[in-house]
């Protein structure tokens, strides 16, 4: 009985590591200024936020269901809209190495 509990301790699976390649990507963007507005219904955000997988909670994201005056306010016509602090915005779902490109964020390699 002793031998089965020690063997299970030992061979209890860890839990997956949380980061991802694409986090440090995710927060520089955020760090950068940059904003992606969306909504939880629009399907053309949900393959944004797929391209990010778990990375994507580092994403400066505006929810415009719940946010609407914020939508409103920095003219969000389409969704989703990443904006940028050089001003330039960007409607649909961007590629990562656009969102790269603009924001001068490091891509990493295979993405």
């Amino acid at each position: 009985m002793i031998v089965a509990l020690v063997l299970a301790v030992i061979y209890v699976p860890k839990p997956a590591a949380s980061s991802t390649a694409l986090d440090a990507f995710a927060k520089c963007l955020s760090q950068s200024g940059a904003i992606m507005y969306g909504a939880y219904w629009c399907p053309h955000c949900q393959e944004q936020k797929a391209l990010f997988g778990a990375s994507f909670q580092y994403v400066n994201y505006v929810e415009c269901t719940k946010y609407a005056d914020k939508c409103v306010a920095a003219g969000i016509k389409e969704l989703p809209t990443w904006i940028f602090l050089s001003g330039k915005t960007y409607e649909g779902t961007q590629s990562l190495q656009q969102l790269a490109s603009e924001s001068s964020c490091v891509l990493p390699a295979g993405k």
